[in-house]
C-alpha cells in the first residue's frame, strides 16, 4: 500500500488536515443525522416488546456481525479468513449499520491506525473530544469519497467488484430492510429497527473513537492514547478493549483476559467450530505489560 506521508494531500486528508474543510458543515450528512436522532427519541413513545427485541437483534447483526467482526476484524485487519460468500453476507450486515460502505470504513480505520493520535488521524481526541466523537463526520469531506480516492488505502477491497458495489450503493441494504420492517410491523418497527438501532450503533462506534482514547486502563505502552474501557466494550461487542487492539491490531481476540468480555471473539470462535472461520490470529498476553 502506498505510504500516506509520501503523497499530496487529498480530499480524504482535507477532512481532517485542511482547516477550510474542517470548518465547513457537511450538509449532506448533518440533516440526516438529525433526522435519525429525532426518530430515535420518538421510538420510546411507540414502544412494544417485539419492536425492542427486533432492534436488539438488528443491533447485534449490524454492529456485531457487520461492523465489529466484518468491517473491523475481517476486512480492515484480516485477523481471520472466511469463505467469500460469507464475507459478502457479513459485509451487507456492515453496510446496514449506516456507517458507510466497506471501502470507506476500512480506509478510515486503516488511516486511524497508521496515524493514531497524531497528525493525520481522522478522529483523534487530541483535536477535541467532540471532534473525535462526531465532529469529524459533521464537517469536512470524510464521507464524500469515490472509489478512485479510497483505492489508495484499500487496494485489496478496490479490486473486489462486490465490495465496490456495496460501497457505491451502501444505502440499498437499509432501504430493503426498512421496507421489510414496515411490511411486517408498520412505522413502529421502522422507528425501532432502523432509527433507534442505528443511532445507538453510531454512538457505540463513536465512543470507541473518543472515549477509548481518553478514559480507561492501559495494559500496553502503545504509541497512541488508546485505553481499555469495559462499558464501551459491552456496547461495541468487544471493541472497547481498544488498548489491547492497538497493541495487537492483527488479533481477532480483543478481550485478552477471561473477564474482558468480547462477544465478537466468541462469535468468531463459533464460526470456527462451524467451519466458517480459519487462519485466526490471536494475541497472547506477554509476561511484561504496562499500565498507568
Amino acid at each position: 500500500m502506498e505510504t500516506l506521508t509520501s503523497r499530496p494531500v487529498s480530499e480524504f486528508d482535507s477532512a481532517r488536515d485542511g482547516q477550510p474543510a474542517k470548518n465547513r458543515l457537511n450538509w449532506a450528512i448533518a440533516p440526516v443525522l438529525m433526522l435519525f436522532h429525532v426518530g430515535a427519541v420518538a421510538a420510546p413513545f411507540f414502544f412494544s416488546w417485539s419492536a425492542l427485541c427486533a432492534a436488539i437483534f438488528l443491533y447485534w447483526v449490524t454492529g456485531g456481525l457487520g461492523l465489529g467482526i466484518c468491517y473491523h476484524r475481517l476486512l480492515t485487519h484480516r485477523s481471520f479468513a472466511t469463505p467469500k460468500w460469507f464475507e459478502y453476507f457479513l459485509t451487507v450486515c456492515g453496510a446496514t449499520a449506516l456507517e458507510g460502505g466497506p471501502l470507506l470504513w476500512v480506509a478510515t480505520h486503516r488511516k486511524h491506525h497508521q496515524f493514531a493520535d497524531k497528525e493525520g488521524d481522522p478522529h483523534s481526541p487530541r483535536d477535541g473530544k467532540w471532534w473525535a466523537h462526531v465532529g469529524w463526520i459533521l464537517v469536512g469531506n470524510a464521507l464524500r469519497q469515490d472509489v478512485s480516492t479510497l483505492k489508495r488505502y484499500v487496494p485489496d477491497l478496490a479490486e473486489d467488484n462486490v465490495h465496490v458495489w456495496l460501497t457505491k450503493y451502501h444505502l440499498v441494504p437499509t432501504l430493503v430492510l426498512g421496507l421489510t420492517l414496515f411490511a411486517i410491523g408498520g412505522f413502529r418497527l421502522v422507528l425501532w429497527g432502523i432509527f433507534f438501532r442505528t443511532v445507538v450503533g453510531l454512538h457505540a462506534t463513536w465512543l470507541v473513537n473518543s472515549v477509548s482514547h481518553i478514559w480507561g486502563a492501559r495494559r500496553f505502552e502503545t504509541r497512541d492514547a488508546s485505553t481499555n474501557n469495559w462499558w464501551v466494550a459491552l456496547l461495541s461487542f468487544g471493541d472497547g478493549w481498544h488498548n489491547n487492539h492497538h497493541a495487537h491490531p492483527l488479533s481477532a481476540r480483543h478481550g485478552l483476559k477471561w473477564y474482558e468480555i468480547d462477544f465478537n471473539w466468541y462469535t468468531i470462535w463459533i464460526f470456527k467450530q462451524m467451519g466458517l472461520a480459519s487462519h485466526i490470529h490471536k494475541a497472547r498476553l506477554p509476561t511484561r505489560t504496562y499500565a498507568n
